[in-house]
């Protein structure tokens, strides 16, 4: 995945979210992974059709376009809406419930539990010890974010799912 410094109008941005929660702050990313901890096979969904192992697997979807390991390319939706969609997800609260799902981060399989909430705590750690606020790198509906905006978004969205659960 191409990656680029961080130029201009991602300055101003970055500035606006370093008040948000998000997986730079060693305190949120912690926070968040005793909240995955603490998820048990039988939770429960207060919304939505996942069960709790497949949200565990949809959680690690962004982290795996992230780091290059899944690559889509933007159909005219994402290029139309995509960066009207980034800015009212990053400046707007807590995701609302039963958010559209790109088809790609749907999961339907079943999933063993364990080994998906291992390999999204493994994926946060990676993340977080690794990702950098000044790269710039492409998500397939948003377009292109900086490591600050993924690190805000990628917070909100494990919240949502959290939540979800009752964690």
């Amino acid at each position: 995945m191409k990656a680029e410094i961080r130029k201009g109008s991602f300055y101003t941005l970055d500035r606006k979210l370093s008040f948000m929660k998000d997986l730079f702050s060693q305190t949120d990313s912690m926070t968040v992974i005793n909240r995955i901890e603490s998820l048990q096979p039988y939770n429960q969904p207060q919304w939505g059709k996942m069960n709790v192992s497949q949200m565990l697997a949809h959680c690690q979807v962004p982290f795996s376009y992230y780091f290059g390991e899944r690559k889509q390319r933007r159909g005219l939706m994402a290029i139309l809406f995509g960066t009207m969609a980034k800015k009212k997800m990053l400046h707007n609260g807590a995701f609302t419930k039963n958010l559209p799902t790109a088809k790609d981060f749907i999961v339907t399989d079943e999933r063993d539990f364990e080994k998906e909430k291992r390999q999204l705590i493994e994926m946060i750690k990676r993340f977080t010890s690794t990702a950098d606020p000044h790269i710039v790198q492409q998500h397939p509906f948003f377009g292109k974010m900086s490591g600050n905006e993924w690190a805000v978004l990628a917070y909100k969205h494990l919240d949502h799912h959290l939540r979800q659960f009752g964690v």
